[in-house]
């Protein structure tokens, strides 16, 4: 059995195929945010703090953390966000950039093990994210795209993400700490793409035995209804073996395909997280008692 552990100061949390399905809270990321962008780059992080709070209360297991803002100091900002963060949740992170120098910034600061994100299959980024990754015992994400592009081919990004697996091994970094994202393709774009990730997520899974994660919004782009289509797909994605997603825990259709998915899996014994989230609370006092009077009618 394969198992991913990642952890802050006081928290461990552990990715594997018996596990239940670790959503990874994407809120923390100011692409497409002009407003949150502005803020970070002025060293405002109160929208950061709010939206930390919100993903772990809607149910996020681990959050991303990205600062990737254009002219701004990432790595500097980047430290900064981690660090507010981790004084506020013992929440595990997973660390998100492009740049080298961010993910280093942010690995000095970090209290546990991180989840680094990500590295390619490109042999540069790797000769320099690798050794990262090694020296601060954290797991890393492996995008399966390398100096070619990102292939339409699962066949071919099967192919980069077992190379990445066996570079990893070289810089001394067990399998179990590598999580493969199979990099999911829009369905409105490449209309195969659903089955197409179905099947890579099962073969990352059967024969090359490392845990995955994706962005789960990616499936939906430029569709109408997108959190409806997240949710089919990660019920499906979980059931091929899928083993984390990075994703909006405040959309209810992803949190509850994912509780629905592990129940369905045998992750859930005797249902107790769906029955502890769903489950109605008790009625007291006057509604009580007027329920009580309803029930004597109808059997009158």
């Amino acid at each position: 059995m394969t198992d991913t552990i990642i952890g802050s100061a006081a928290k461990e949390i552990v990715i594997g195929f018996e596990r239940p399905f670790v959503i990874i809270g994407e809120r923390i990321n100011p692409t497409g945010r002009k407003t949150l962008a502005a803020e970070m780059k002025e060293g405002d992080y109160s929208r950061v703090e709010a939206d930390a709070r919100a993903q772990i209360a809607a149910g996020a297991h681990a959050l991303d953390v990205n600062a990737g803002i254009p002219l701004a100091d990432e790595p500097r900002i980047l430290a900064e966000v981690i660090q507010l963060v981790q004084s506020i949740t013992d929440t595990p992170l997973c660390i998100d950039s492009s740049i080298v120098a961010a993910l280093q910034a942010g690995l000095e600061v970090y209290q546990g093990k991180a989840l680094v994100n990500s590295v390619t299959g490109e042999e540069e980024q790797l000769e320099q994210v690798m050794p990262l990754v090694k020296k601060h015992e954290a797991a890393v994400v492996a995008i399966s795209n390398d100096e070619t592009g990102i292939s339409e081919d699962p066949d071919v990004r099967f192919e980069v993400a077992k190379r990445i697996v066996e570079r990893a091994a070289d810089f001394g970094i067990k399998a179990c700490d590598v999580v493969v994202d199979p990099l999911v393709m829009p369905v409105g774009a490449v209309n195969s793409a659903g089955q197409q990730a179905l099947k890579l997520i099962h073969r990352l899974r059967t024969e090359l035995k490392v845990n995955t994660t994706c962005g789960a919004s990616n499936i939906s782009f430029g569709l109408p209804n997108r959190d409806g289509v997240n949710g089919a797909f990660l019920s499906m994605a979980i059931h091929s073996g899928m083993t984390s997603a990075i994703a909006n825990p405040l959309h209810r259709e992803v949190v509850n395909a994912t509780l629905g998915a592990d129940v369905l899996m045998g992750r859930d014994p005797d249902c107790a997280r769906w029955i502890k989230r769903f489950r109605e609370p008790p009625v007291t006092g006057e509604g009580a008692a007027r329920g009580r009077r309803q029930s004597r009618r109808r059997r009158a």
